[in-house]
């Protein structure tokens, strides 16, 4: 998990992909937490993208850094406690201005289940699993 966690870091932006009924959605995202042993993304339980999550966690997301690329797949899991809203704003302090552990909207989701693919276009793709 934390090969997952460096890459998605040093990339910034990653794109998550969501499903709506039978239609994809993807949007980027750009924190990420590690807590617990455990990947962490954050959303607005107001947006579309929380209620897709809610009703299929099954998610992919996806990042480049430079001539590589990351492929993660894995059900997203909500998490509600105050501790791990707290580690995500902890570390990203930006956040702050949008979020509070407090607010009712922020809402902290671990993955379960994941599968890596590192990959690019020089080498064969390498999958770990956390």
């Amino acid at each position: 998990m934390d090969r997952v966690y460096d890459y998605l870091k040093k990339a910034k932006t990653f794109y998550i992909a969501t499903v709506e009924g039978d239609q994809p959605r993807v949007r980027p995202f750009g924190a990420i937490c590690r807590f617990e042993g455990k990947l962490y993304i954050i959303t607005n339980n107001k947006k579309k993208v929380y209620d897709q999550i809610m009703k299929n966690p099954k998610v992919e997301l996806s990042g480049m850094d430079g001539g590589t690329w990351i492929r993660v797949a894995g059900t997203l899991k909500l998490d509600e406690r105050r501790e791990a809203k707290e580690a995500m704003l902890a570390e990203n302090p930006s956040l702050s201005g949008m979020y509070s552990v407090d607010d009712g909207i922020m809402a902290v989701f671990y993955f379960e289940n994941g599968t890596a693919d590192f990959c690019s276009f020089t080498g064969a793709p390498e999958t770990v699993k956390f």
